[in-house]
């Protein structure tokens, strides 16, 4: 599912982009497994305390260094990371989890993003050797999925340094999960549990999506992000999964003003991708909308030198819902998925919209822009609005976005912002995200008292509030949802990861774990507490 090369250097319509002449660099694989690679060069061993002990680590490096083992792990005292060589040379590295009653309800008991933190030597490691992962628990089919989205995140796709040598023959990554019993002796989480296939299929699925978001924009425009979205479609075929598309003077002609407004002036034109996937066991039907903002300059409303750097990681909502949909395919799920993507570059040229300027959107209300950097919400509102009014029997719209710097201010870097129409999807979302680790939190829900802020006196709305001091990433949300159908009578879903979309300066695939935690997939399905 990955990107292949000649889509990730060779952009035709950038050909003076020195890096179009990089070499191919490949990234070490992972694998789930429950055979334990005896031959491997490094080991890291993670786990909360309680399931850590000498006896367990022991059992996988062998009983020759049964002194070395018990001093590194005296070392580390509530939580922590050590590291050693064992008699045989082989770097024997232990991560110790925070134990449960020091993580708040607002966590996912296993700490996924310390196991991120944690492995942030991985990625060399696994370019040059073998390495095993070993992760015990006395719970561990609860973590196996959330840990799996972890250590993805710890080994980006993306890569372009001249001074990274190709891959060594015996390289990569294998992780195995055991359970931490009464007698003190791990046993292997049994094959045929189907978490493993989760796992795996949530590993990849966040990959995809980080490696979406750490693309240049010369390298990923609407052009070859739609072709990557068309060849996926193809390799799910069997599966009965659908592509179409429309673009350009198309979504002028059909009414989509927000996508084409905001896309017309880059050289790559705008796009609407749509993917189905609709499996005879269904239960509910999700509609993915997903912001794909592949560069945002913030258009004539021109964002400054340092706040531009970055706006690659832009089209990280439409990438989450990519991963997403893509890993519940693989699984079978039996949900219906309807994706959506708007895909624009938010450029500037002579086709700039500017503001002032007055879209009509797919919803047909108009829009008077006071913002060209709000360029967000004018692409998601028509991806609703046809979700709403061309679907047909959808039970739930989704939106997902890098919304607003405002959710950061409002939940924070590690959880992403919600909004639902009520209260009962609001906590199935709420726990979806402690149990992928891709952490959410409610905001405050109140379109009655917060629409005024996008008051006009010549359109049906601006696209900006008039005070920032008002609840601003709420009031995102709320323009969106001013576009659905007023006869769509399903919930709808706003989720804007701003924050939790990147990490320093690599994409997270924030999304993924998070999508399969709402349609159920085995290991995202149990109380964590």
């Amino acid at each position: 599912i990955y990107l292949p090369y000649d889509v990730l250097h060779l952009n035709p319509y950038h050909t003076m982009n020195l890096n179009t002449t990089a070499a191919k660099i490949s990234a070490p694989e992972i694998e789930f497994s429950p055979s334990l690679q005896r031959d491997a060069k490094e080991i890291y061993v993670i786990g909360r305390k309680a399931g850590l002990t000498q006896e367990n680590c022991v059992a996988w490096v062998g009983k020759n260094d049964e002194k070395i083992i018990g001093a590194l792990l005296t070392s580390i005292k509530e939580s922590g990371k050590a590291t050693t060589f064992l008699s045989d040379g082989r770097k024997l590295t232990v991560i110790v989890l925070p134990a449960e009653d020091k993580i708040s309800r607002n966590n996912n008991a296993f700490s996924p993003h310390e196991i991120t933190e944690s492995l942030n030597g991985l990625q060399t490691s696994a370019r040059e050797n073998l390495v095993q992962i070993c992760v015990i628990d006395k719970e561990i089919d609860k973590f196996m999925c959330p840990v799996a989205a972890a250590i993805g995140r710890a080994m980006p796709l993306y890569h372009s340094k001249s001074s990274l040598k190709e891959l060594a023959p015996s390289s990569g990554v294998i992780v195995s999960f055991y359970w931490a019993n009464a007698e003190k002796v791990p046993s292997i989480a049994a094959a045929e549990i189907p978490e493993w296939k989760t796992a795996s299929a949530v590993c990849n699925g966040v990959r995809l999506a980080a490696q979406l978001g750490d693309m240049p924009p010369a390298e990923l425009s609407p052009d070859t992000y739609a072709e990557k979205c068309r060849e996926i479609a193809n390799g799910f075929a069997a599966q009965g999964v659908t592509y179409t598309e429309m673009k350009g003077d198309d979504l002028r002609q059909n009414g989509y003003g927000g996508i084409m407004g905001v896309g017309m002036a880059a050289r790559c034109p705008p796009r609407m991708v749509i993917m189905t996937y609709s499996p005879a066991d269904a239960t509910e039907h999700i509609a993915l909308c997903g912001k794909g903002v592949v560069y945002d300059t913030g258009g004539l409303a021109l964002k400054s030198k340092v706040g531009m750097c970055g706006m690659k990681h832009d089209c990280g909502g439409s990438a989450g819902v990519l991963g997403g949909f893509v890993a519940a395919v693989t699984l079978g799920l039996p949900v219906k998925l309807t994706l959506i993507l708007a895909i624009v570059e938010n450029a500037i040229g002579p086709e700039s919209f500017r503001n002032d300027d007055i879209l009509t959107m797919k919803s047909g209300k108009t829009v008077e822009v006071n913002n060209t950097d709000a360029e967000g919400r004018l692409i998601l509102a028509d991806c609703v609005s046809h979700a709403s009014n061309q679907l047909g029997d959808v039970d739930v719209i989704l939106n997902m976005a890098t919304l607003t710097g405002a959710q950061c201010i409002t939940t924070g870097s590690c959880h992403a912002g919600i909004m639902t129409r009520t209260k009962a999807l609001e906590d199935r979302v709420v726990e979806a995200g402690l149990q992928s680790g891709d952490l959410t939190f409610p905001m405050l829900y109140a379109p009655e008292l917060l629409k005024k802020e996008f008051k006009s006196s010549v359109a049906d709305m601006k696209n900006s509030v008039a005070n920032k001091m008002n609840a601003q990433a709420s009031c995102a949300g709320h323009f969106i949802e001013s576009h659905i159908d007023e006869a769509y009578k399903g919930d709808w879903l706003h989720i804007d990861m701003a924050g939790p979309d990147s990490r320093g300066e690599r994409a997270t695939g924030y999304g993924v774990a998070l999508i399969l935690g709402l349609c159920k997939a085995p290991g995202f399905c149990s109380k964590l507490r």
